[in-house]
């Protein structure tokens, strides 16, 4: 494909919609339809050369034991799914301090170590170029409602016989249901 140019379409609150044009190996015009965070994409390196857009926690108990998971009802669906801690990156907030302010803000709890960070990843690379940063660490606390009421979040402690019955009946982001299959099998 060859990158002919990006049309703004629609500015949201959160997100922007852009028309992408290309031209395929034999000629024909293919418009592919987009959204991101990003508001002023004018160029193919505005498409990727950018700074993560959020931050996903996959944390567990100190001891290892238990995974934290958070059920959010995820309005774009309309029902509850299962996912990790995530949230937006703010203007001039490092990884590591979003991290711990998400984490705070949607479980109560407190970031007690980061043990890795797993690189850049796309969240919806269908239709989205937003990017992720998954910081892997361990917190403890007492879990609290989240302080948003735009959010409806129960987050929980699973261990890995739980997550293994949720993922036969529950619904869960991609990223969280492919991360909990492999978790819970260790």
């Amino acid at each position: 494909m060859k990158f002919k140019g990006i049309i703004k379409k629609a500015e949201g609150k959160f997100i922007t919609r852009y028309d992408i044009q290309y031209e395929t190996v034999d000629g024909q015009e293919k418009i592919y339809e987009m959204i991101s965070r990003d508001k002023n994409i004018d160029s193919f390196e505005g498409l990727h050369d950018r700074k993560p857009d959020a931050v996903v926690m996959i944390m567990t108990d100190e001891p290892g034991e238990k995974i934290l998971l958070s059920r959010e009802f995820r309005l774009a669906p309309g029902q509850w799914v299962y996912n990790f801690p995530a949230g937006l990156i703010d203007e001039g907030e490092d990884i590591d301090t979003a991290a711990a302010r998400e984490l705070r803000e949607e479980t109560g709890l407190k970031l007690v170590s980061i043990d890795d960070h797993i690189g850049e990843s796309y969240s919806a690379v269908g239709f989205s170029n937003e990017k992720n940063v998954c910081v892997v660490g361990k917190c403890a606390g007492e879990i609290k409602q989240s302080d948003s009421v735009f959010e409806e979040i129960e987050a929980g402690w699973y261990t890995k016989e739980e997550v293994r019955e949720l993922l036969k009946t529950e619904k869960f982001a991609a990223r969280t249901q492919a991360y909990c299959y492999l978790w819970s099998r260790n």
